[in-house]
């Protein structure tokens, strides 16, 4: 492709993703003073996990003991890996924007009081509103424009390249501050919204020498309707379940958290939402979550009514925990220059090792999302010269070189192109009796396979045309992801928070702490030290076949990193 007909934009930060955390990003940096660009791999306002739905939220006044308690909770409920001070940050900050929100017209309900309830938004409403906020802070927008590899050199990271996915030109953004807010890695499990979070933005920071924190925590997966996307299942606490031939398996009283992947295991469930006896509570339940019923609608079911059949669809790292390591208040991470925001962030230091989904991940995505912009904005405007006067190269390996190997190296010498790598990922994640019920064996054995799949996807996939340059870039994210979790979890020898092995079924106060991951080649793993009242270090993890980091901080060593 000739110079001409690549899009060329300089810039002070670059934002790579553009859902809540994104946007928030971009409107803060460049209320900071900077020049953004954001590149989005959909359009911003409509793709990703938050535009098609609502969530609820961490709205709450400054009451000092409602906000003690609500921490507390958090604390125990997380396994204790959580920060109080990042919790009460958090509440801060999501108080302060969501009255912002409102100033830029979202329409709250309110009480009979005439009280705004700022607990709750409505995906499109929001995101349509973000969008009309990011433009008119002046950030320049490329929607639909995925970015495959950062540009970095001996100082640190210096901007993207990437493809327009509708008309295959290719784009190049040089800015002296990234902000990734990509979004966590669902797999491509087909949950409503989550088919454009595939890890990229994990794996582009891993090239560059990055570490992880809280993969572990990801063993997460929501129900749907069998024929259907949607995993929003709150509505699903008005239902009866059965099996297939009628036999009621739960009907009254909260069910276990592990109650629906248990009965799954076993064979088909089906719910009926009978609970909902009057006409009155099946429209008030239409009314607060109408995206819930559009397949049943489409498939003709009164749900009300009628039963219909249940899945379990894999969110890995979306209503998981873990991402990117900070290592510092303004979300930066090991590497100069590179900042994380939302899911591509660990969201331990709020979550612990709970599941942040519903209203701590969309708490945490404006948090994050702001305060990662207004970092980013003041390390780029404090550098000595713009971006386009660093000598800059691209970092990316795995999924965006060329055709090496023409696919070559699967199991049995097989080719194996972008898609068949992708399904073999997922046959190694989305099955209950690996993913779920984890025991060492089992998590060993697949992680074998995987570690297969790596020189598949490090030595070429075939990629010809943007559609499926991109395709590749997300097989290989995949498998980096996938491999980092499974190590994770064999490492830590534990159930805490959604962790759990069944050879370890209690928490051990030695793993009181985060768990890093690191690396591309080969995985390695230690547990940082520093967290309070965590007696943990980094003796206490077993290499499981890996090399344990003798404790080392590899922040800000981007001179280790060789750059093709």
């Amino acid at each position: 492709m000739t110079q001409q007909e690549q899009l060329r934009l300089d810039a002070d930060v670059l934002v790579i993703g553009g859902g809540p955390a994104g946007a928030w990003a971009a409107w803060s940096a460049a209320s900071n003073g900077a020049k953004v660009v954001v590149a989005d791999k959909g359009f911003l306002g409509s793709s990703g996990a938050t535009a098609p739905g609502g969530t609820n939220l961490l709205y709450l006044p400054p009451d000092r003991e409602r906000r003690e308690a609500a921490v507390r909770k958090r604390m125990a409920g997380g396994g204790y890996l959580s920060e109080p001070d990042w919790i009460h940050r958090v509440l801060d900050q999501v108080y302060e924007s969501l009255q912002l929100v409102e100033s830029w017209g979202y329409p709250f309900r309110r009480d009979e009081n005439g009280i705004p309830q700022r607990d709750h938004l409505q995906g499109p409403e929001y995101m349509r509103l973000m969008r009309r906020a990011v433009i008119r802070a002046g950030a320049t927008i490329l929607d639909q424009s995925p970015a495959l590899e950062l540009l970095a050199d001996e100082h640190g990271v210096g901007g993207a390249r990437g493809v327009n996915r509708l008309d295959g030109r290719e784009w190049e953004v040089r800015a002296n501050a990234v902000v990734l807010a990509t979004g966590g890695c669902a797999f491509l499990s087909k949950g409503l919204g989550c088919n454009v979070l595939t890890g990229e933005g994990y794996l582009m920071a891993a090239e560059l020498g990055a570490e992880l924190s809280g993969m572990e925590f990801s063993r997460q997966y929501a129900p749907s309707a069998a024929f259907g996307t949607n995993t929003r299942g709150r509505l699903l606490n008005w239902a009866t379940l059965s099996a297939e031939d009628g036999t009621i398996l739960h009907s009254e009283g909260p069910r276990p958290h592990d109650f629906l992947p248990r009965m799954l295991s076993r064979g088909p469930v089906y719910a009926i939402m009978d609970k909902a006896d009057t006409e009155q509570k099946r429209a008030i339940l239409r009314r607060s979550h109408a995206i819930f019923f559009l397949p049943l609608d489409r498939a003709g079911i009164d749900p009300f009514t009628q039963r219909f059949p249940l899945t379990l669809r894999y969110e890995g790292t979306v209503r998981g925990t873990g991402g990117l390591r900070l290592t510092g208040d303004d979300c930066r991470t090991s590497v100069a220059g590179l900042y994380a925001a939302g899911d591509a962030a660990s969201r331990e230091k709020v979550t612990g090792g709970q599941s942040g989904g519903g209203a701590f991940n969309a708490s945490w995505a404006i948090s994050s999302g702001t305060w990662s912009g207004k970092g980013a904005a003041a390390y780029a405007l404090a550098q000595g010269k713009p971006a386009s006067e660093r000598r800059l190269r691209p970092a990316g390996g795995a999924g965006v070189k060329p055709e090496a190997a023409s696919g070559s190296g699967g199991e049995g010498g097989a080719a194996l192109d972008s898609r068949s790598v992708i399904e073999a990922v997922q046959r190694e994640m989305f099955p209950l009796d690996i993913n779920y019920f984890r025991s060492e064996p089992v998590l060993r054995q697949s992680l074998e396979r995987l570690d297969r799949l790596w020189p598949v996807v490090r030595d070429g996939l075939p990629a010809a045309g943007a559609a499926e340059r991109v395709r590749a870039r997300e097989a290989a994210a995949l498998v980096a992801v996938a491999r980092w979790i499974y190590n994770a979890a064999l490492v830590r020898k534990e159930t805490r928070g959604m962790h759990a092995l069944l050879e370890y079924n209690e928490a051990n106060p030695a793993m009181q702490s985060r768990l890093l991951v690191w690396g591309l080649e080969r995985i390695v793993t230690r547990f940082e030290s520093g967290l309070a009242g965590s007696p943990a270090s980094a003796a206490s993890a077993e290499s499981v076949g890996l090399e344990v980091s003798s404790g080392n901080n590899r922040a800000g060593r981007l001179k280790e990193v060789t750059l093709p």
